[in-house]
Order: structure tokens, then C-alpha cells, then sequence
């Protein structure tokens, strides 16, 4: 199976405790299972992301199946609509972002050569 990796970044509040809660809602026991489903239903293999700051930066190793415009509409499911609603009161876009817009797609710069 081939694999693509997109790279992502967006933004929290930037508020230690809003951060806090962010990161709890995103620990092992406190994922929404449905979430979960939902993101491999997209095509996404592997997801991690990492935190610097309030900055947010998101690795997707995705197969073939995978697009931003499918990832849309299975973010359409209510389930979906409510875990993107509670997140986007910790986010806040990127400088650059378009309006509306929350995680942005990085621009591969460097490859170590093998």
C-alpha cells in the first residue's frame, strides 16, 4: 500500500490553561473513539501531533483512499461537527491562514538524501 505524508500546523489560544485542556482532551483516555474511526475512515494511517508553545504541528501518513475533500465530508458527521466545534475554542488560525481556515498544509523544504 502507498503511503503520502502530509504535514500540518494551526494554532492555540495562547493561554497555559486552555493549552492544559487541549492536551487532555487529546490523551489516550480521553479520545472519542468515533474520532478515531472517523480519521481512519479518511485514509489517514498514522497521525501525531506535537506541540511547541501554542503552536501545533500535525504529521498524516495517509494511503491511497485518502483526500482533504473526504476528510470535509466525513467531518460532516455530527460527531464530527461536535468534536470540531468544542477544538476550535483552543485554536485559533496561523498568521497567513485564510479566513475560516485551521489546519494549514506545510510545504516540504528538505529531504535528508538517502
Amino acid at each position: 500500500m502507498n503511503t503520502k505524508r502530509y504535514c500540518l500546523a494551526l494554532d492555540l489560544v495562547d493561554d497555559a490553561k486552555s493549552i492544559e485542556k487541549y492536551k487532555w482532551h487529546h490523551a489516550a483516555e480521553n479520545q472519542w473513539p468515533e474520532i478515531n474511526a472517523s480519521i481512519r475512515k479518511a485514509g489517514v494511517e498514522e497521525m501525531d501531533i506535537y506541540l511547541f508553545g501554542n503552536r501545533l504541528f500535525m504529521i498524516m501518513e495517509v494511503n491511497e483512499t485518502f483526500s482533504f475533500e473526504r476528510m470535509e465530508e466525513i467531518n460532516k458527521n455530527p460527531k464530527s461537527v461536535e468534536w470540531e466545534d468544542l477544538m476550535w475554542g483552543f485554536q485559533q488560525p496561523v498568521p497567513g491562514a485564510k479566513p475560516g481556515e485551521k489546519w494549514v498544509l506545510m510545504e516540504q523544504i528538505y529531504q535528508l538524501p538517502k
